[in-house]
């Protein structure tokens, strides 16, 4: 029987568990995917520790990022055949889609075919990143050319998708991290600017480098009590996109900046904004299979890999806050 990870209870990665299931039968519309590697992502440590946008109903199953083979159709899809190389979308229900697992059943519009170029590691480390990314800085952004874009948790694989978006339009990236000894990593993965917080006063360093103007967008998945200062980096009628909420606490809206600067504070979520869109995610699927077909964009991996049954190892490591890029788990 195929392996599947599961938790029974809210908490620290120890909660999880590798265990057998039965395969069930596909109900119209879905595809079963023989799993050959998974992407963590902080959203399934959201879910696992009871502070996500959905609350898991126990026994439940984990996982939004797969990539592997089809191996079995639902009644009514035509877009993929058995054999074909996909990874999924993230945006389904976790209660009932989790994919961390040897066998991932999940709706067929979550599914799409990455570049044959690409191994299932970097296949399964597409679309959480660059759809978010996509979405936050070219559909509600409005990128362009010349744009100054402050990325905040810059070491994460949105992060580090966001310093190739901006590039890839000819803005101005500039990434922000805590901690130093992630300065080389985020020059060498593209990053025009690097400001570590820990040594360096983020305000004065970003309008120095936007000439005392600010940054046009400011895109950050922390927000709690960080949105003032982020208030005093974005540049007079800028934007703030903020696709998560690391801090604890509620966040407190800055409203003398916002009055004083005109700024706009624009919530991002992948599948209410994207995918439940389907014009929107089609263009958004070729606006990145275009570019990871020429070589623009690459997933850029954390050098740790797992296993499957190190798969609490792999959270562990994730909430560490000690790598550079998506964290994966061959299968």
């Amino acid at each position: 029987m195929p392996k599947v990870v599961k938790f029974y209870e809210f908490g620290s990665p120890e909660v999880l568990k590798v265990e057998e299931e039965p395969l069930r039968d596909l109900q119209s519309g879905e595809v079963r995917i023989k799993v050959q590697a998974l992407g963590l992502n902080r959203a399934e440590v959201l879910y696992r520790t009871n502070t996500y946008t959905e609350q898991a109903q126990f026994p439940s199953r984990i996982g939004y990022e797969a990539a592997g083979i089809i191996e079995a159709l639902g009644e009514g899809v035509t877009d993929f055949q058995v054999g074909d190389r996909v990874s999924t979308i993230p945006g389904f229900s976790l209660n009932r889609y989790g994919v961390a697992g040897d066998a991932a059943v999940v709706p067929a519009i979550h599914v799409a075919k990455y570049p044959d170029q690409l191994s299932p590691e970097e296949g399964t480390s597409i679309w959480m990143q660059y759809l978010t990314t996509y979405g936050s800085l070219v559909e509600f952004g409005k990128l362009k050319q010349g744009d100054i874009v402050a990325i905040t948790a810059a070491s994460s694989s949105v992060g580090l998708a966001a310093i190739q978006m901006v590039n890839d339009a000819g803005g101005i990236s500039i990434a922000i991290t805590r901690k130093d000894n992630k300065r080389e990593g985020l020059l060498k993965a593209g990053a025009q600017y690097v400001i570590v917080t820990d040594r360096e006063d983020m305000v004065e360093r970003v309008n120095a480098i936007a000439g005392g103007k600010g940054a046009a967008i400011v895109f950050d998945p922390v927000c709690g009590s960080y949105l003032k200062k982020l208030a005093d980096i974005v540049a007079p009628e800028g934007l703030i996109v903020e696709y998560g909420w690391l801090a604890e606490g509620t966040p407190v809206f800055p409203v003398v900046p916002a009055i004083v600067k005109g700024f706009r504070i624009q919530g991002f979520h992948l599948g209410f904004h994207i995918i439940a869109h389907p014009e929107r995610l089609k263009t958004g699927i070729s606006y990145i299979n275009q570019r990871l077909q020429s070589g623009v964009f690459r997933p850029l991996l954390a050098e740790k890999r797992f296993t499957l049954d190190r798969i609490v190892d792999a959270y562990r490591y994730m909430e560490s806050n000690e790598q550079l890029g998506k964290i994966v788990v061959a299968v």
